[in-house]
């Protein structure tokens, strides 16, 4: 693509560059000059003008950012119609978008012209969130470049709907009343996942027998007391069940003090304290994955780490950081 100043008179076929004001109003950039736009800038009295030029090989902003667009999409993700050089991916329905971080990166590293935005990896969206978006800098780019990108792109993105439509919440309680449902219920509303929510006392006997209950494929467990070790009442009931822990404990604050395991083929997943509250936290981040059937192991919590440190919950009753004296 060529760009630069050139006389009025010899604009036309070229890209208006800058926005320029006329007689009646402005002529817009990005706008392919004609005889009518040329006889408008000379009645102004501009005598030269900024414009880009393309070549033979060059592909259109638009165009471009459409194809791009297109090869990063997989399922579950619509592309929008392009406009300004930029092609937008929308989500089709609820669920977690998974991203290729690696092809991202070498389509990005293809042309600076050329350039894809993404949600984080395995972020939860709703029908028609916006899940990436491609934007070409310029007002064309080189076809062999775009290909390139293409090429690197290609199905890096998708979106993983809900694959269980029932949940089982058990809450134990100590001296009071069972609180915390409502935040969990809130969770798993947004993915379209029932829940039957149940109360035992904070007992490995009780709790034990209330995970064995049921065929819903999730169990969720909310304990009256926070789990201090794999061997208090939330995993014991657990293996007490006759299930196993796969993973306790997780680098995300808050969420530390969460439990992952499986019962019969059933995902059971120990909350952490703060599941109470609306506020994300590490739990929502095994939750809505394990929701929509994206494997989640020891290894994937433990790399869970970098970007972990999330945001402070009023409700702590132990803040992270101590005022200074």
């Amino acid at each position: 693509m060529r760009f630069g100043a050139v006389p009025t008179a010899s604009a036309e076929g070229a890209i208006l560059a800058h926005s320029v004001a006329v007689e009646g109003g402005r002529l817009r950039k990005g706008l392919l000059i004609g005889t009518a736009e040329i006889e408008a800038l000379t009645r102004a009295g501009i005598a030269e003008v900024t414009v880009a030029r393309l070549e033979p090989s060059d592909v259109d902003e638009n165009a471009a950012a459409a194809r791009l667009a297109a090869a990063l999409a997989g399922p579950g993700l619509d592309l929008r119609e392009a406009f300004t050089g930029r092609a937008n991916l929308h989500a089709a329905g609820p669920g977690v978008v998974g991203v290729d971080v690696a092809a991202v990166n070498a389509a990005n590293a293809v042309d600076p012209m050329i350039t894809v935005a993404t949600l984080p990896p395995w972020q939860r969206v709703a029908t028609g969130t916006m899940a990436a978006t491609v934007k070409i800098i310029a007002y064309g780019v080189a076809g062999a470049a775009l290909d390139r990108a293409c090429e690197a792109a290609r199905g890096t993105m998708r979106l993983h709907p809900p694959v269980m439509g029932s949940a089982r919440l058990i809450v134990t309680t100590l001296d009071g009343a069972a609180t915390g449902a409502a935040a969990v219920m809130a969770r798993l509303d947004r993915l379209g996942v029932a829940c039957e929510v149940v109360e035992v006392r904070h007992e490995v006997g009780a709790l034990s027998g209330a995970l064995a209950q049921g065929d819903a494929p999730l169990r969720l467990v909310l304990t009256a007391s926070a789990t201090s070790d794999v061997a208090d009442v939330g995993p014991a009931a657990l293996v007490a069940a006759g299930g196993q822990v796969t993973r306790f404990g997780m680098p995300v604050d808050p969420g530390n003090l969460l439990f992952l395991g499986d019962l019969d083929g059933a995902a059971v997943i120990g909350l952490p304290g703060c599941a109470r509250s609306p506020a994300l936290n590490g739990a929502d981040w095994v939750l809505e994955r394990v929701i929509c059937g994206v494997p989640v192991g020891a290894g994937d919590i433990a790399a869970m780490g970098v970007g972990g440190l999330l945001k402070e919950i009023p409700t702590r009753p132990q803040p992270r950081d101590r005022p200074r004296r």
